[in-house]
């Protein structure tokens, strides 16, 4: 996936796509609070003060200290699906492996909740249930708003993104059933990246240099980079920098 933050505005639409697409239970406030949040996809804000050492925390703001533009940046953040993924090893049960596609993926029935996997995600992008989320739990009405390929995860279970895994075998099913030997590039279309208005989102097959998303990150060298890549994961979504005018050597350099 590639996730390009110069077209990113913050508006969240790939978060509540993301959750109703794959039933992802809501919290509130005071749960958020406890660090029970459910969401499989944030938006993170950066805020700067246009003053280095400021945002360096070489010094501390001044009571009543009027400060400059505020430079807001957004970025999504969801499983990271790494090709090294430290949540893979410390999970006693093998509930969370490498499938052949390149997808960390999950099993529902095997997990035992010991939050290993969790604790061991440098992105912390896994939500532990806390509670009973299961279908009978659901009134009435809601239980028309489920996704029916989807799995209702149930308390004490590990979840997370997985790319909307099950478009990806509809895709799959699809092109078997037409003849054709692999999913054409743009088949295959995650609700976060359905959703986005600005198209900050592409979705494709990495390993495939003509695909859409292979070529978006190829054509922006200096804009590319893998969140916390020196972790060494092996990230399978790439960040395209924001780009601020007056930035760089040459005035139009990147975030």
């Amino acid at each position: 996936m590639a996730i390009d933050l110069d077209r990113c505005t913050g508006c969240s639409a790939c978060v509540v796509a993301c959750s109703i697409e794959n039933n992802v239970p809501q919290v509130g406030e005071e749960l958020v609070l406890r660090g029970r949040q459910m969401s499989w996809l944030r938006i993170e804000r950066y805020l700067g003060s246009g003053e280095p050492d400021l945002e360096a925390g070489r010094r501390r703001p001044e009571d009543n200290e009027k400060l400059g533009d505020v430079d807001v940046r957004h970025s999504p953040m969801m499983c990271q699906q790494c090709g090294a993924a430290p949540c893979e090893p410390v999970c006693p049960v093998l509930a969370t492996y490498h499938n052949p596609e390149g997808l960390n993926a999950m099993i529902y029935n095997r997990c035992i909740g010991t939050r290993y996997c969790s604790n061991n995600c440098p992105y912390k992008v896994r939500r532990f249930n806390f509670f009973d989320y299961q279908i009978e739990s659901w009134p009435e009405p809601m239980r028309l708003m489920l996704n029916p390929d989807v799995t209702v995860r149930g308390q004490g279970v590990m979840e997370k993104c997985t790319f909307c895994v099950q478009r990806i075998e509809l895709a799959r099913q699809e092109a078997k059933s037409a003849g054709q030997p692999v999913v054409a590039d743009g088949a295959i279309t995650p609700a976060c990246v359905q959703t986005c208005p600005t198209h900050a989102l592409q979705f494709g097959n990495l390993k495939d240099p003509k695909s859409g998303v292979s070529q978006r990150i190829e054509s922006n060298p200096a804009r590319a980079y893998h969140a916390l890549h020196v972790l060494n994961t092996r990230p399978g979504s790439t960040y395209l920098a924001k780009v601020i005018r007056g930035e760089g050597p040459e005035g139009g350099g990147h975030a």
